[in-house]
């Protein structure tokens, strides 16, 4: 084993030490902020001020332990006084009925990011604890755990995701196991009234939803109405940050998707999976040039068995890289 008790800085040995735990950090602080590239930039600044204070570390506590106490003041800076993130349908605002516009483009700040599932998920392990991993970056979890206070969202992280005890939350936030099991307490009331619940919480794709993935795919790049039909539930909801508008009901989405979305006719599609949901990167044809060129992320929940909820990220400038998807499609 590496010798824990390397201090110089500059020695490998610390950074083999820190590295491991990238991917867990990662996935916390992205539950804290909703920001993907904010969460990379906390991870990093932690890794950062560990690699610093690694001479000062004296072992009185798990260097895992001790990591997330620097990763939690880290995001609790970052968030004081920010506003937080939201969903097109966590604004406040009604579902647009056939829509023919979608007004302007709100900042970057204003929506909770996509994240490839790959960065916060652990591979293999026990299935339960990948089950939660997966369930606890669902964009509608995030969404939930934006309305809390930061510090009542570290401790639901803390005690529910990743299952800490409550006197290892306190001292790690500093402050008791009673004041620990109120805020959690609070925090759990918020997130009951979202009906989101991290309880029993299944695997989000199995073979059945497979074919189902199959079946959209083909449908959606055909732009076949009938057959996407069979697929998209009756109450479906469709959303496309930067934009605050969105839809609810079939209808009202597929109107949407034959009016001013017309020109997704002719798309490709590229599986890929975010936030532990199954998502395309779609492509749009450009006759100019006679490839297809990156239009949005598509990221789908499904519910028994159809598509429940098609969100369409588009800022692809920044997120097709991270999500290692090709720059053009040529077939």
């Amino acid at each position: 084993m590496t010798d824990v008790k390397a201090r110089q800085h500059g020695d490998p040995a610390v950074e083999e030490l820190l590295e491991p735990f990238r991917r867990e950090l990662t996935g916390y602080c992205y539950r804290m902020t909703g920001s993907s590239f904010e969460a990379e930039d906390a991870v990093q600044e932690t890794m950062v001020r560990a690699w610093k204070a690694y001479d000062s570390f004296e072992g009185r506590s798990a260097l895992r332990s001790w990591l997330y106490r620097i990763a939690t003041n880290v995001c609790l800076d970052h968030l004081n006084g920010r506003n937080r993130r939201a969903r097109p349908m966590d604004l406040g605002s009604e579902p647009a009925v056939r829509a023919t516009s979608t007004g302007p483009a709100l900042p970057e700040t204003t929506w909770i990011e996509p994240i490839p599932t790959g960065r916060v998920a652990p591979d293999g392990g026990d299935p339960g604890e990948t089950a939660i991993a997966k369930e606890s970056v669902r964009l509608a979890f995030i969404g939930a755990l934006q309305h809390l206070p930061p510090r009542q969202r570290a401790v639901l992280i803390l005690r529910e995701v990743l299952r800490w005890h409550a006197d290892e939350v306190a001292a790690l936030l500093g402050t008791t196991v009673a004041s620990v099991n109120s805020a959690l307490q609070r925090a759990r009331a918020t997130i009951e009234a979202s009906h989101l619940s991290l309880e029993d919480a299944p695997e989000r794709v199995g073979e059945d939803d497979e074919e189902l993935l199959a079946r959209y795919l083909d449908a959606f790049q055909r732009y076949d109405m009938e057959a996407l039909t069979e697929l998209i539930r009756e109450d479906a909801t469709q959303s496309m940050p930067p934009f605050a508008l969105w839809m609810q009901g079939r209808d009202d989405v597929f109107a949407w998707w034959v009016g001013p979305g017309a020109a997704c006719r002719n798309s490709r599609l590229v599986p890929t999976s975010a936030n532990g949901q199954p998502a395309f990167g779609q492509y749009k044809h450009n006759p100019q040039t006679g490839v297809w060129e990156p239009w949005a992320l598509q990221i789908l929940e499904l519910v028994d068995g159809q598509v429940a909820d098609v969100i369409f990220f588009l800022d692809t400038a920044r997120m097709f890289p991270m999500f290692g998807l090709p720059p053009t499609v040529e077939t």
